[in-house]
């Protein structure tokens, strides 16, 4: 087995564990949000859930776009984040795969779930039995919004990710910056000088 293949396999491991535990903690936090609150509040958490995954889904089409070149100006002229976009860039597909695939897919499935619950509080809240045909239309109705503003938002999200990567990807950075310096979370591997070749 090649090195290549089992870095891969190894990363495919830790994404699946991730992606695990990020979901179940999703569910529960949206579950616990959710529960005994009015209709009103529960869509608020479906639309916040919805942006989570559009914001990152922008975050790693970004990541794929950038350029690695006005981070190193950047990070020469000392500028907060640069260093860690330098580093986001040089992992593009692993930050992409997090982003896009981890956060987003997540985002997806626990706003269908949300949002089951959002319909019965409708239905209950409007005085409406359980079953009946007003909670099927509304079912549609909601589920129908739910799914044209994720894929409006992720659309929206793709052309800003690619004509802005530059400005997403430093925000990104300083992001992690901050959490790395005083949180003390390290998110990104550290900054390796690339070897320079022997031209002679």
């Amino acid at each position: 087995m090649s090195q290549n293949l089992k870095q891969s396999f190894r990363f495919s491991i830790g994404i699946a564990v991730i992606t695990f535990v990020l979901a179940a903690l999703f569910s529960v936090i949206s579950s616990m949000l959710l529960q005994g609150v009015g209709w009103i509040f529960g869509v608020l958490i479906v639309l916040a859930i919805v942006l989570i995954g559009v914001v990152f889904d922008m975050f790693g089409i970004a990541a794929t776009a950038a350029d690695e070149v006005p981070f190193h100006s950047m990070a020469s002229e000392k500028v907060y984040g640069a260093k860690q976009a330098i580093v986001i860039v040089r992992n593009r597909e692993r930050f992409a795969s997090f982003c896009n695939d981890v956060i987003g897919d997540i985002a997806g499935i626990v706003s269908g779930t949300a949002s089951a619950a959002v319909v019965l509080q409708l239905v209950l809240g409007f005085g409406y039995t359980e079953d009946s045909t007003q909670q099927i239309i509304i079912s549609i109705i909601f589920t129908s919004v739910v799914a044209a503003l994720t894929v409006g938002g992720k659309a929206m999200g793709k052309f800003f990710g690619v004509h802005a990567s530059t400005s997403i990807i430093l925000f990104a950075g300083r992001a992690t910056a901050f959490l790395e310096k005083n949180l003390h979370i390290k998110v990104l591997p550290a900054l390796k000088k690339k070897k320079k070749r022997n031209t002679r």
